[in-house]
């Protein structure tokens, strides 16, 4: 397998949707309804949402991609959204200590290539783009009872500074703010 990383582009929309749909339940506590996970997907996580993160200058999405050396060929495995300035949430513009800001809104990786190296590369391009585009830090929200991503996030540096809510569905759900400074 030879992973390669790069800035996705409108022709991505598609993989970045079908990436999204299945990887967005993992991200989830366990009480979140099928529901509730099928209209966030619907609503946030299309392919037309996509279309739209890509014509966003605001936003940086990086693709993880499995390429076919033979044939060129490429698997999206995982992808990233990068989002470029101050924060809209009242509770996140308290917490966080580092400005200029982005945020890590996105950061997904297909179950089987945990592991592997495919989410620590797509983290090393995504501050690599924040820092690109003038962030001295960055910040993002995780679900108070996903472990495993917060371990992740605190092996990469971040650290928890304050909580925020988060919509799914019709329940709010609990995350924490994590951040960090740019090289």
């Amino acid at each position: 397998m030879t992973v390669t990383i790069r800035p996705a582009g409108v022709q991505d929309a598609g993989a970045l949707a079908a990436v999204a749909a299945e990887t967005f339940s993992l991200a989830c506590p366990p009480h979140t309804t099928e529901e509730a996970k099928a209209q966030f997907i619907a609503t946030v996580l299309s392919e037309t949402r996509f279309e739209e993160y890509l014509a966003d200058d605001r936003r940086v999405l990086l693709i993880a991609e499995d390429v076919d050396e033979e044939d060129g060929g490429a698997v999206a495995l995982g992808y990233t959204m990068v989002n470029v300035g101050e924060p809209a949430d009242a509770d996140v513009q308290s917490a966080i200590r580092i400005r200029p800001t982005s945020e890590l809104s996105k950061c997904y990786v297909l179950a089987g290539h945990h592991g592997g190296g495919v989410a620590a590369s797509l983290m090393t391009a995504s501050l690599e783009a924040a820092a690109a585009r003038g962030a001295e830090g960055i910040w993002l929200g995780v679900n108070e009872e996903n472990g495993r991503a917060q371990r992740f996030y605190g092996k990469h540096g971040f650290e928890r500074v304050g909580s925020k809510r988060f919509l799914v569905g019709e329940r709010w759900e609990d995350d924490w703010v994590m951040e960090r400074s740019l090289p």
